[in-house]
């Protein structure tokens, strides 16, 4: 028996709750990017959930779980913007209070979209890790039901029912490819592929100037700390998550770093070749099936497109950068 904190069985519960919400997104090849890979690329479209992110489902599934007394109290999170939309739109969907604290200059639209859903915003630190610092030291004490964006595991299996819908699809993954924040999505993904086709190889994606989570996957131990500096905030971290980087240590098959200047390629060539607007996290699986793009060849290689919640200030220089 495994002494994971999350089973894939528990991934089959969460997903007739996240169903109940939320169509599955569509995975779609992509010709125009296989030819430029050399591979048989196809996109996991987690952009086009409601609040344009992967995040919702794990929020779905949690919220909906919430006891009495945690609903009455109402739930608090700390977010650069798409974990804060997901608890924003359960909150809501499901009657329960939500304060949501992001850093000082987030992502306007994303702070934008978790006031829309009716949520309070709180604006705090210079970056995720100070927020969440500030959540854990000063606000968890209020009694409301402090949700970490990724030590839950209900959380981690709601966001699984995303891998499940990836083999449905495609049966046959030989790669997938998803993105780490924090590894909701990674570990989760991990944890179906496993059961469902232990072949399949899933890669995490990290930035190269926000490489927590990798280093401290390659050493074996949970660092504190490391450089954070990213354009990309859905993967600017500093510290890793105990939970699932521990899920990730027994079931991860590997870690790649991409520039930030990868990542602007990346936005812009799923724009052009797609039609879709990817923030930087999102197009991380692109750019990382680009710098791998030898390695891959031949391959049916699964990027997740985890966001499309880009900051229009950066899409001018995406654009000259691409071109």
């Amino acid at each position: 028996m495994s002494t994971l904190p999350v089973s894939y069985e528990d991934v089959v519960e969460a997903l007739p709750r996240v169903r109940s919400v939320l169509k599955p997104t569509s995975l779609y090849e992509w010709s125009g990017l296989s030819d430029l890979l050399g591979c048989s690329y196809f996109a996991k479209h987690e952009n086009h959930q409601p609040v344009g992110a992967f995040k919702i489902r794990g929020g779905i599934n949690l919220v909906s779980t919430l006891s009495d007394a945690e609903r009455a109290a109402g739930i608090l999170g700390c977010s650069t913007g798409n974990h804060g939309q997901s608890l924003a739109y359960a909150a809501r969907r499901f009657g329960v209070d939500c304060t949501i604290v992001v850093p000082v200059g987030n992502n306007p639209g994303k702070g934008a979209a978790i006031k829309r859903l009716g949520a309070r915003l709180i604006e705090h630190g210079r970056d995720f890790d100070e927020a969440r610092a500030y959540v854990e030291s000063e606000l968890v004490q209020t009694g409301l039901r402090y949700v970490h964006s990724a030590n839950e595991p209900k959380l981690i299996a709601g966001v699984g029912s995303m891998a499940i819908e990836i083999f449905d699809d495609l049966p046959d993954p030989d790669v997938i490819l998803v993105p780490i924040g924090l590894g909701s999505g990674a570990a989760s993904t991990c944890i179906v592929a496993k059961h469902l086709r232990p072949e399949t190889k899933v890669i995490g994606i990290q930035a190269e100037g926000a490489p927590a989570v990798a280093l401290s996957w390659k050493s074996g131990q949970i660092g504190q700390d490391y450089p954070c500096n990213t354009w990309a905030e859905g993967i600017a971290t500093r510290v890793p998550a105990e939970m699932t980087l521990n899920i990730m240590h027994e079931l991860l098959d590997d870690v790649i770093l991409v520039s930030d200047d990868e990542l602007r390629q990346a936005v812009y060539w799923l724009l052009e070749h797609t039609h879709n607007l990817a923030e930087g996290a999102g197009a991380a699986t692109l750019a990382a099936a680009w710098r791998e793009r030898s390695r891959f060849t031949g391959k049916k290689v699964v990027g997740v497109l985890s966001g499309g919640n880009l900051d229009l200030n950066q899409l001018p220089g995406i654009l000259e950068h691409g071109r």
